[in-house]
C-alpha cells in the first residue's frame, strides 16, 4: 500500500509544523554547537530523533522508515566513504613512502617569501590536497608545512582556513557534488557547472582577499602580480573543468594549473622586497626526477579520472553496473502538492557502479603508486588497515548523516521546511547561500551540508518558480564559506600548528568576520544569476 506524505502537523500551520519538522538539525546545532559533543555522537543523535518525528508527527510507516534510513546510509558507505577511503590511502602512501616531504620541499624552495609561500602552499598546495582527498587534510597538511617554514602557528591557521574557500565545493574528487546529485537526483554535470559558476568570480579575488587580510594593502601591492596570476589561473580553470569536465577533477586541475603558472612567474619575477619569517627554516632541494617520483601518485590520479570519464572506457566499467530497487521504499511513498504539482511517486533506485564510481578510479590509482613506490603486499595491507582504523569515526557520521537527510526526504520533513522557506519569496536566492553557510558551520562538511540541505533547496525553488540546479549548487558553494569557522576545522587547523587555547579563540574570532563577508558574497552572486544573469 503506497503511504502518502503530508506537510502540516497535528493540524497547525505551515510555520509550527517547520519548527517541529527542523527539531533533528536543531539537535545537531545544539550537540555540536552548545555540548560540543563528537561529529558522530551529533549525527547518531538527530538520526534517532529524525526517526521519531518521521514514525509520530509525520505517522510513516515503521518499515518504510527503517527502510529509508538504511537507503540513506547505504548511500553513505557507497560512494561517498568508498571516495573517502582511497583518497586518504592515497595521501598515506605519499606520506609512508616519505615522498610527501619531497613535495614539500619542492614547494618550500620556490620562494622564501611569506607572500608567495601563502600563494602557492595555502592556496593552490591546499586545493590540490582539497581535490585529491579532502575532510580536513588541506588545512591540516598546509598548515603544519607553513609553520615548518617558519611561519607562526596563528598566522598559519588563519591564511589556511581563508584559503581553503574557493576548492571545497569540489573536494575530494567532487565527492559534495556527487553526494548533492544523489541526494537531490539532478545531474551531477549539470550541478557541477552551477557551482563552477558561482565559485569562479569569488576564486578570482581569494587570493587578493587572503594577503590583504594577512598582511594588509601594502603586502598586496607588493605581490600584485602574483594575486592576479593567481586568481585567474585558478578561476579560469575551475570554470572550465566543472562546465566541461565535471566535479572530480576541477579542483585537481585548476590547483595543478596555479601551482604550474607561479612557478613560470617566479622565473621572471620576484617581489622587490622578501618578507619572510622569524624562524624561516630551509628546505632540501631535489633533483627533477625525484619531484616527478613524488608527485607521480597525483599524477596517476589525474589519469585514472580522465579515463574513467572516457566515454568508451565509461561504457566498459558501467557493464557490470547494476541497480536495486530498495525494498519497502522505491514506489511505496507518494510526494503530494503543493510540493509537486500533482501526486507522484517517490522512487528509491540504489545504483552499485562499483567499477565506475570515481571511488574506484582513485583506488586504482593507490595501488599502482603503492606497488611503483616498493610497497609489499604485508605493508600495503597494513596501511588500508590503518586507514579503516582512522575512518571509523568518520563513516559513522557520514552514514548517519546521509541517513537522516534521506529519511527526512521520504518522511516529508525536507517537504515541510521547504514550504516554510520559500515564504522568503524573491530574496530566497540569497539565504540559499547562507543555509549551506550554516550547514558547514554545524557539520564541519559541505558534504555533509549537501546532504542535510540539498533536497530543501530543490523543493523550495521549486515552489518558487526558481532553477533548483541553481539552488542546490548555491547551497554547496555558500557552505564552504562555512568551514573556516567550523569547529571541527578549526580543531584540525590547532592540532597541526600547535595553536594554544587562548589562539584558538582569537581563531574563530578573526574567522567569522570572514566567513560572513564571504558568505554574504556569495549570496549575491546567486541573487545575480537567479534575476540577472539567467545561464
Amino acid at each position: 500500500m503506497v503511504w502518502a506524505q503530508q506537510y502540516h502537523l497535528f493540524g497547525l500551520g505551515l510555520l509550527p509544523s517547520a519548527l517541529i519538522a527542523a527539531i533533528p538539525v536543531f539537535t545537531v546545532l545544539f550537540l555540536l554547537g552548545v555540548k560540543r559533543t563528537a561529529a558522530w555522537v551529533a549525527a547518531v543523535s538527530g538520526l534517532g530523533v529524525t526517526f521519531l518525528l518521521a514514525v509520530t508527527a509525520y505517522q510513516m510507516p515503521v518499515k518504510a522508515a527503517v527502510s529509508a534510513a538504511a537507503y540513506g546510509a547505504a548511500f553513505g558507505l557507497f560512494p561517498i566513504c568508498w571516495i573517502i577511503f582511497w583518497a586518504i590511502a592515497l595521501y598515506r602512501v605519499t606520506v609512508d613512502s616519505g615522498k610527501f616531504e619531497i613535495i614539500k620541499d619542492s614547494l618550500g624552495t620556490l620562494t622564501t617569501d611569506a607572500r608567495m609561500q601563502m600563494l602557492l602552499i595555502a592556496f593552490a598546495f591546499g586545493a590540490f590536497m582539497e581535490g585529491a582527498s579532502g575532510f580536513g587534510t588541506p588545512v591540516a597538511v598546509a598548515a603544519a608545512m607553513l609553520t615548518g617554514l617558519g611561519m607562526s602557528p596563528f598566522a598559519a591557521s588563519a591564511v589556511c582556513l581563508l584559503a581553503n574557500t574557493a576548492p571545497v565545493a569540489f573536494g575530494s574528487i567532487g565527492i559534495p557534488i556527487v553526494t548533492l546529485a544523489g541526494i537531490t537526483g539532478l545531474p551531477v554535470n549539470a550541478l557541477a557547472a552551477f557551482a563552477g559558476r558561482i565559485c569562479a568570480p569569488i576564486s578570482l579575488f581569494i587570493p587578493a582577499y587572503l594577503i590583504a587580510a594577512m598582511g594588509g594593502r601594502r603586502s598586496l601591492r607588493a605581490v600584485l602580480p602574483a594575486v592576479v596570476v593567481c586568481g585567474v589561473t585558478f578561476a579560469s580553470a575551475q570554470f572550465l573543468v566543472s562546465n566541461f569536465l565535471g566535479p572530480q577533477l576541477t579542483d585537481i586541475i585548476s590547483s595543478l594549473s596555479t601551482i604550474l603558472a607561479l612557478v613560470i612567474l617566479l622565473r621572471v619575477w620576484h617581489p622587490a622586497e622578501v618578507e619572510g619569517h622569524a624562524g624561516a627554516v630551509a628546505c632540501k632541494r631535489h633533483s627533477l626526477g625525484a619531484v616527478l617520483g613524488a608527485w607521480m601518485p597525483y599524477i596517476l590520479l589525474v589519469i585514472f579520472v580522465l579515463l574513467w570519464g572516457y566515454k568508451p572506457v565509461g561504457a566498459i566499467l558501467n557493464s557490470v553496473t547494476f541497480t536495486i530497487p530498495w525494498p519497502a521504499l522505491h514506489n511505496q511513498i507518494q510526494r503530494m502538492p503543493p510540493v509537486v504539482l500533482a501526486p507522484a511517486n517517490y522512487a528509491a533506485i540504489y545504483t552499485v557502479n562499483w567499477l565506475s564510481a570515481s571511488g574506484s578510479a582513485c583506488m586504482f590509482a593507490t595501488l599502482l603508486s603503492a606497488a611503483l613506490l616498493g610497497f609489499t603486499p604485508v605493508r600495503f595491507v597494513k596501511l588500508l588497515v590503518a586507514v579503516a582504523h582512522q575512518l571509523i569515526f568518520p563513516t559513522l557520521t557520514t552514514a548517519s548523516v546521509l541517513a537522516l537527510a534521506f529519511l527526512m526526504n521520504y518522511c516529508g520533513g525536507t517537504g515541510t521546511l521547504g514550504l516554510a522557506f520559500a515564504m522568503t519569496g524573491v530574496a530566497f536566492p540569497f539565504f540559499s547561500a547562507l543555509l549551506g553557510w550554516l550547514g558547514v558551520f554545524l557539520t564541519g562538511s559541505d558534504t555533509s551540508a549537501n546532504a542535510l540541505f540539498g533536497s530543501l533547496q530543490v523543493v523550495t525553488a521549486t515552489r518558487l518558480g526558481l532553477d533548483p540546479v541553481l539552488m542546490a549548487a548555491a547551497n554547496s558553494v555558500g557552505g564552504v564559506m562555512g568551514k573556516m569557522i567550523s569547529l571541527q576545522t578549526i580543531a584540525v587547523a590547532a592540532a597541526a600548528t600547535g595553536l594554544s587555547v587562548a589562539d584558538q579563540s582569537k581563531l574563530f574570532r578573526f574567522t567569522l568576520k570572514h566567513s560572513l563577508i564571504l558568505a554574504s558574497v556569495t549570496g549575491l552572486v546567486v541573487l545575480f544569476y537567479a534575476y540577472v544573469l539567467k545561464f
